[in-house]
């Protein structure tokens, strides 16, 4: 899977870009905890952002490779916008004290950690000289991205996809 390859590459270079080798990868249980913490520590209700919608929508930055930077770069929409950018910035920085990355994070971090260091990208060019994605229509934006930066120049990659499974409609 996609996970269980990003989790390889970020354990042999996940120093490059500022985590441990001995990361701890969040389950959802993990990141709700987390959060709920981090709404006591800025006082916001729940009732006003439900926590599982924060989430959501930091799930949906980090697919988007928006970093919490990123995010608060952009004007908000309205006052649940502004506050989902300042739990972003927050969360991140709470993961990233605690040695930790959630699921979303292990593509993000991968596809960040490609894109920023050129020799572990060319490292994993050469190692993998031909990519092939199942379901691929299932990709999201930063698997493509994964995929396009894996590939490199050869672009050597098969794809396999069924339209009867997609959970997309075109």
């Amino acid at each position: 899977t996609f996970h269980s390859a990003c989790v390889r590459i970020l354990r042999r270079d996940a120093e490059r870009i500022g985590f441990p080798r001995s990361f701890t990868i969040y389950d959802s249980d993990d990141q709700q905890r987390v959060m709920k913490l981090i709404y006591k520590e800025l006082m916001i209700d729940d009732k006003f952002l439900p926590v599982k919608s924060a989430i959501a929508q930091i799930s949906g930055f980090k697919d988007k490779l928006l970093s919490p930077a990123d995010v608060a770069a952009q004007p908000a929409a309205n006052t649940k916008a502004a506050l989902v950018s300042k739990l972003y910035t927050a969360y991140a920085k709470r993961l990233r004290e605690n040695g930790a990355m959630d699921f979303d994070d292990l593509i993000y971090h991968t596809v960040r950690l490609l894109q920023e260091c050129p020799d572990v990208r060319e490292y994993y060019q050469q190692k993998y000289q031909y990519i092939l994605v199942d379901e691929y229509q299932d990709t999201s934006v930063a698997q493509f991205h994964l995929v396009r930066l894996l590939t490199g120049p050869r672009q050597n990659v098969c794809v396999v996809g069924d339209d009867d499974q997609s959970i997309y409609r075109f």
